[in-house]
């Protein structure tokens, strides 16, 4: 039997090989997070498709940054950041923060800093303030977790997802 078949033939059987690995997680919808923070007086940020809430009391937030991160070096020497949760029309945004070569906070992104110069981004449904709890390594990313200190609530919104490798919406059924 070739690589090929052999690779499907894992990938049938469920497999836990990377490319499946990949292929189920991609299957999964995720909500889309802006992570941003001053770092010497400089706006700092990244997208996140992996936070989660983790406590209520005290209230804490996750999130994982993959370790070839080229902004969690700069990142992780902030104290305190913000976690912006993304709506459904700031696919855009969600991009450029992606992008390794992109000028994050150049226009057309707008936002603001906070009492405590986290930036916060307009738009965002929500804002978590956070100061770092926790920072570890597990498997090939850096687990953060952040103590919130503080929540801005914006307008309702439809949240910005993750699902396929593409950015979409939400449309919630009701029985």
């Amino acid at each position: 039997m070739d690589a090929a078949h052999l690779a499907a033939r894992r990938e049938r059987l469920g497999g836990a090989g990377a490319e499946a690995f990949r292929n189920a997680l991609a299957r999964h919808a995720s909500g889309v997070v802006a992570v941003t923070a001053a770092v010497d007086g400089t706006p700092v940020g990244l997208t996140a498709t992996s936070f989660t809430s983790v406590s209520l009391t005290p209230p804490l937030i996750s999130f994982y940054i993959a370790d070839s991160s080229t902004t969690w070096p700069r990142l992780s020497r902030a104290g305190v950041f913000g976690v912006h949760l993304l709506a459904e029309n700031q696919s855009g945004l969600a991009a450029r923060f992606a992008d390794p070569g992109a000028d994050r906070f150049a226009p057309p992104t707008a936002w603001r800093p906070s009492d405590e110069d986290v930036p916060l981004i307009d738009g965002a449904t929500a804002h978590l303030v956070c100061g770092r709890h926790e920072t570890r390594v597990i498997g090939d990313h850096w687990l953060v977790v952040g103590h919130v200190r503080r929540v801005l609530l914006n307008r309702r919104r439809s949240p910005l997802l993750y699902h396929e490798g593409a950015f979409g919406g939400f449309l919630g059924h009701h029985p």
